[in-house]
């Protein structure tokens, strides 16, 4: 549970379309600010549609969004740098070695040099820091997309299966980092470890809220049953 004061996260009836598609249909969540959210659901929920809406991606089609006090879309300018999203999508370029990512991604957001370093060193990059990113495997790019994430120190991370493309040693590595002290809403394909790791649920069923609850009140019952029919 996180402190008293704004909501890191509130959603209220929010609705977001696809063409003639909803992807998210009338959710309605909080998230308190240090608090961690748990986002289960089958392929096709609404999952990633929910995380790229909170990182000011997406516009929703309906209903209210807050994120760290800013309205959303309105404010997404003052969310900028305040929020670390690691998605499907590690937002680097191939050609450019991880330093020269990290450097450039540094400077938009305005965030210390020192940090490239530090972060380099922080998810076990040092020695392949000045390679190219097309080179390195897809564990190593999300080692990289990581530390991209975390360059403006964070206050919100969005977690969209973070740790799909890594070894043991590298989940070890990456999950303080990404969860701890900070905000977090995360996706996974281990629901069981996805709630014995965070303070809250939502279950999300063809983009509807399912269950919205503390991670230890939901059954298995509950996350099975978003996964069937």
């Amino acid at each position: 549970m996180g402190a008293t004061g704004t909501n890191a996260v509130a959603l209220e009836a929010v609705g977001r379309t696809y063409g003639e598609r909803d992807a998210l249909l009338g959710v309605t969540l909080t998230l308190p600010p240090g608090g961690s959210l748990a986002v289960l659901g089958a392929n096709g929920a609404g999952k990633t549609t929910l995380l790229r809406l909170l990182a000011g991606l997406l516009r929703p089609t309906s209903g209210t969004a807050t994120v760290l006090g800013s309205s959303l879309p309105k404010e997404s300018w003052a969310i900028r740098g305040r929020i670390g999203l690691l998605a499907h999508d590690p937002m680097l370029y191939r050609a450019l070695t991880v330093r020269e990512n990290l450097a450039h991604q540094a400077r938009l957001l305005s965030a210390p040099t020192e940090r490239v370093d530090e972060l380099i060193d922080a998810v076990g990059l040092s020695n392949r820091a000045d390679e190219p990113l097309r080179t390195l495997s897809r564990g190593l790019i999300q080692r990289a997309a990581a530390a991209r994430a975390l360059l403006a120190t964070p206050e919100l991370m969005l977690l969209d299966e973070p740790y799909a493309n890594l070894d043991p040693g590298g989940q070890s590595l990456l999950q303080p980092l990404l969860e701890n002290n900070r905000s977090v809403v995360i996706t996974g394909h281990d629901p069981e470890a996805l709630l014995r790791g965070t303070d809250f649920a939502v279950g999300l069923k063809a983009g509807r809220v399912a269950f919205h609850a503390p991670s230890n009140q939901v059954s298995s019952a509950d996350w099975k049953a978003l996964y069937e029919g």
